[in-house]
């Protein structure tokens, strides 16, 4: 393992996934690596000491410690049920405060998970408070870091048409629209982008495209530009079954904001 002077924050940002619902989390046998343990049985007696924490500060544990169990390979075509959790950011913030702080790893993770827990409490708070406008302004810079990244890791996958993978995208999670479909429903004017014409949950539901995108075409290891294409059209579709199941409103129903976000700023 790499000494751990090479460690910076983003080690536990690179295991971190997000779920269906656009949540963050850490699953546990990927953050025991990471910590440096060699056994789950030490390391699930440090989670159990969590659980229970989290149980004596009046949170529903199984909040926080969702149970996610998995089956490995163990070889001759052989297959076995491990177990497994899916750890909420205070969920590792309260594993890593069981761990040694003496090790540079834990005391890396107690920093980390102690500040982004903080950090996400004043968002909430202050996400909640702004207006409309500011929470599409807001969603709007996320997408585009987002698309940012994932042109990179589209282009690695060896996409070359980058307007037709995207276009992969938009057909998944707008049942079959493109970018230009999507423009002319919207009724926009020339060279306007409808990413800027677009209200804040819309834009939510992208953010979860162009995030589950970007983390399928790397855990995949896609190589070619057929299969990337259609990696961004399943995660789109899943998407917009996602938001069925749930009850919640099309992305081609939502209502078009009456100005654009250049108009605004």
């Amino acid at each position: 393992m790499n000494e751990i002077k090479d460690y910076t924050e983003k080690i536990f940002d690179n295991i971190k996934h997000i779920d269906e619902f656009g949540n963050e989390y850490w699953c546990a046998r990927e953050l025991m690596i990471v910590l440096e343990y060699k056994e789950w049985r030490k390391f699930n007696t440090v989670i159990k000491k969590a659980i229970t924490a989290c149980s004596g500060s009046e949170y529903c544990a199984a909040d926080h410690f969702a149970i996610k169990d998995k089956m490995v390979g163990i070889g001759s075509n052989a297959s076995r049920k491990i177990q497994d959790y899916k750890l909420s950011r205070y969920a590792c913030y309260l594993i890593v405060q069981n761990c040694n702080p003496r090790i540079k790893i834990i005391a890396l993770a107690q920093t980390y998970f102690a500040v982004q827990t903080r950090k996400q409490e004043l968002f909430e708070k202050e996400y909640n408070e702004l207006t409309e406008d500011e929470k599409r302004v807001y969603r709007r810079n996320q997408v585009r870091k987002g698309n940012n990244s994932l042109n990179k890791t589209a282009v690695n996958s060896g996409v070359k048409d980058l307007a037709r993978f995207h276009n992969a995208g938009y057909k998944g999670l707008y049942n079959g629209e493109t970018a230009d479909d999507i423009f002319k429903r919207k009724g926009l004017r020339y060279r306007e982008d409808i990413l800027d014409n677009m209200c804040s949950e819309e834009l939510a539901d992208n953010i979860f495209r162009i995030a589950q995108t970007e983390a399928k075409l790397k855990r995949d290891n896609v190589d070619n530009e057929y299969t990337a294409d259609s990696v961004h059209f399943e995660v789109g579709r899943e998407v917009r079954n996602s938001i069925e199941r749930l009850g919640g409103t099309m992305p081609e129903t939502l209502p078009t904001p009456s100005k654009s976000l250049k108009e605004i700023k």
